[in-house]
């Protein structure tokens, strides 16, 4: 099996909470997130969302699909919301929000590894290619994210969303 750590930052112009209740509400993500094909409720969880388990079913750049579970396991509003993955991928996501004076900063660690043999094949021997794809789809999340943003209404005393985000990876 292929294992993966994956850590990427976004920046957005957004209030944390309201970038919280988007990253929160991973039912939409399909609305403005680019190459997620369906995200399908399997468990409710409880009112924080712990236990609340969700199908994702993604379609690569490259053009294979993986289609995996998580089940939250931690949330801290509105910093943090982590899960645990089995399926195609099995392993950890994490989100981790802050908020700054410009907005606010996102930190997403996915500490996975393959399970089926024919991902775990093309994972070793067109890893590059696999790295690529990851960091494209989470640049389609991001710009993604940040245009949905821009729709969110501004608190009292808040100018919306003008600026697209930053990206570090």
């Amino acid at each position: 099996m292929a294992s993966f750590d994956f850590d990427t930052t976004w920046h957005f112009k957004a209030p944390v909470e309201a970038v919280f209740d988007a990253l929160s509400d991973s039912l939409h993500w399909p609305g403005w997130w680019p190459g997620l094909v369906d995200v399908q409720p399997l468990e409710a969880g409880d009112d924080q969302g712990i236990g609340r388990t969700q199908r994702f079913i993604w379609k690569s750049r490259l053009g294979y699909r993986l289609c995996f579970d998580i089940c939250i396991t931690r949330v801290a509003e509105p910093c943090l919301i982590e899960g645990v993955a089995n399926g195609d991928v099995a392993g950890v996501g994490r989100w981790q929000l802050y908020g700054e004076k410009s907005g606010t900063r996102v930190r997403y660690i996915w500490q996975v590894r393959t399970v089926r043999p024919w991902l775990s094949l093309l994972s070793r021997m067109a890893r590059p290619l696999v790295l690529w794809n990851h960091r494209a789809m989470m640049r389609a999340g991001a710009t993604g994210l940040a245009n949905h943003l821009r729709c969110v209404p501004a608190p009292c005393g808040r100018a919306p969303a003008r600026e697209p985000f930053k990206q570090r990876w």
